[in-house]
């Protein structure tokens, strides 16, 4: 048995100003076939997965190419043309082959290809025919749309965020792909649009008890294959954005659709409960610096590299000093060129600099100073649960007693090994400002003496009822009350 397996991902961000090319690629993850690493990336974990499963089962694995941008703008047309044909003509030289399985993200947009995913699933189909199982993980923060239903045999998504289960779903992937081969089950999709759009932490109720019930059901119910929250992602301005649910069943369609109408208007009746409660950067600040233990860490929620904002935001910065904030670690602010400018001046310097709030309005002001060079690094990667995330050459700098990360690869803090690395003790300190929505929970929750969410400035579109999206549905939620009707998701 002969089965295909590659990754094409990033998460495209319509509003960013920071367009994605080749070298974004390879940058964050481009192994060509055979030279993936051991440990999977995000949307890569189908081939490290495949690798130990083809070990164990006895099959032939086809490597192609995995690749992966970290989440910014729009992806350079050249770039994913040229991305996917690769891809597409090893799955060619590959055939006669019985399943392909993917790695990809979801929420992809290329200049011209307002659907990439869908894109792309349709040129594989073309390729290996109607017959063969063509299966994909994908990440939640993404669109579902028709022309990728009508492409593909079944989708899995991550049900974490934070994203810990990657690996997981990457076998529960394999696991139905391979029981399809054996001629054990006939997965079914079943689709439901919940209409709306929202943020669901699974970090916190009343997401957290949604995926405890959802993965209950798939243990005690065999009909059930996987059941799958499609979050949805504000930020990409596409004509089919929102939040769906996915029930995968074996040869029960009609079960799977009334199940995932249930779940799915179970999730809409909840509609504006599940994101995290955010306070300003003042009120932020202020409760941090009064705060009797540490270290207290501020997530700048809104500009968040993961989301394809640019992190370079120093709204929050500029209140710590405003407020004369000490013990303090920031991490990061991106800043290519101020890393390059310390790198020239080296470690013990004393320089006159300029920093942060380049790349677009409601980021705040750029921050002058006198700051002393404290370490630099060439390369410097995170850890982010059992891979590393890159967030290239880097410099911790010190401004009136707070300690800065500039880093030159746009990444959000995954991991306290963010300052570590940089040759600051986290737990030591009394306040640490990260740049994550969500991720950095599973990491930072057990350091930390208490977590603020703040919402500083305007980096990210995250009010959908008031964003001027121009392609995206303007009949669902928060944009209309209630889009199912005054009967329907209102329990």
């Amino acid at each position: 048995m002969r089965i295909f397996t590659a990754a094409l991902a990033t998460e495209t961000n319509t509003f960013s100003p920071i367009c994605v090319d080749r070298r974004a690629f390879e940058a964050s993850l481009y192994a060509p076939p055979g030279e993936h690493p051991e440990t999977p990336t995000l949307c890569s974990a189908p081939i490290t997965v495949g690798r130990r499963l083809a070990a164990e089962h006895d099959f032939t694995l086809i490597e192609g190419t995995a690749t992966w941008a970290d989440p910014a703008g729009l992806v350079n047309r050249l770039t994913y043309e040229g991305l996917r044909d690769e891809i597409l003509e090893q799955l060619r030289a590959a055939l006669p082959v019985e399943a392909v399985v993917l790695g990809l993200h979801g929420a992809m947009v290329a200049d011209g290809y307002e659907d990439t995913e869908g894109d792309f699933l349709a040129r594989v189909r073309d390729i290996v025919g109607p017959d063969i199982l063509v299966c994909a993980e994908l990440d939640p923060h993404s669109h579902l749309t028709a022309k990728r239903l009508a492409a593909a045999d079944f989708f899995v998504y991550f049900k974490e965020f934070p994203h810990t289960d990657f690996v997981d779903r990457a076998e529960d992937l394999w696991r139905i792909a391979l029981d399809t081969l054996a001629g054990l089950v006939k997965p079914v999709m079943s689709v439901f649009d919940c209409r709306m759009i929202d943020v669901y932490p699974t970090s916190r109720d009343p997401m957290r008890s949604f995926v405890d019930k959802i993965m209950r059901m798939e243990a005690e119910d065999r009909d059930i294959l996987s059941i799958s929250v499609v979050h949805g992602f504000m930020a990409g301005d596409v004509p089919e954005m929102g939040t769906k649910m996915v029930v995968l069943t074996d040869n029960k369609p009609e079960k799977g659709a009334a199940l995932a109408r249930d779940l799915g208007l179970e999730l809409f009746s909840k509609r504006g409960t599940f994101i995290m409660p955010q306070i300003d950067e003042k009120d932020a600040v202020s409760r941090a610096m009064t705060a009797t233990s540490g270290p207290i860490v501020i997530a700048d929620v809104w500009d968040n590299p993961g989301g394809g904002t640019a992190g370079d935001a120093t709204v929050l910065l500029a209140e710590l000093l405003a407020q004369g904030a000490t013990d303090t670690a920031v991490g990061t602010i991106w800043d290519p060129m101020a890393v390059q400018i310390c790198m020239a001046a080296g470690e013990g310097a004393k320089i006159q600099l300029r920093f942060g709030a380049k790349s677009a309005p409601g980021t705040g002001h750029p921050i002058d100073g006198i700051v002393e060079i404290i370490k630099l690094v060439r390369n410097a990667e995170m850890r982010f649960g059992e891979s590393y995330a890159p967030f290239g050459d880097a410099a911790h700098i010190r401004l009136h007693g707070i300690d800065i990360i500039l880093n030159s690869t746009r990444a959000q803090s995954f991991d306290p090994s963010l300052f570590s690395v940089m040759g600051i003790e986290p737990t030591s300190k009394k306040i640490l400002v990260i740049k994550s929505t969500n991720h950095f929970y599973a990491s930072f929750a057990p350091i930390a003496a208490e977590i603020l969410y703040c919402s500083a400035g305007t980096p990210y579109p995250n009010n959908p009822a008031r964003t001027p999206y121009r392609r995206a549905p303007r009949d669902i939620w928060p944009m209309v009350d209630n889009p199912h009707g005054a009967e329907q998701g209102t329990a």
